[in-house]
């Protein structure tokens, strides 16, 4: 179970220096990494459907309605 400062969900604001990696304004999954937390880092699955951490301030957390996330877990 997450804790509360890990987000399930995280809308990307900045791409810099990961054009290629990240959609400015997209909703990423989130992966709980506690030590990446540390080093204000955030773990979460990108365009190649890999998971990678990037710098925390490129995203913020959003909380998605339950019927979103269950469409988000559809996509898996």
């Amino acid at each position: 179970m997450q804790s509360a400062k890990e987000p399930r969900f995280v809308i990307c604001i900045s791409n810099r220096d990961y054009p290629a990696s990240l959609e400015v304004r997209k909703i990423y999954r989130a992966v709980p990494d506690p030590n990446a937390a540390k080093h204000q880092m955030i773990r979460v699955i990108d365009e190649s459907n890999e998971d990678y951490l990037y710098p925390l301030s490129y995203f913020v957390p959003v909380e998605l309605p339950k019927a979103a996330e269950e469409a988000f877990s559809i996509a898996d």
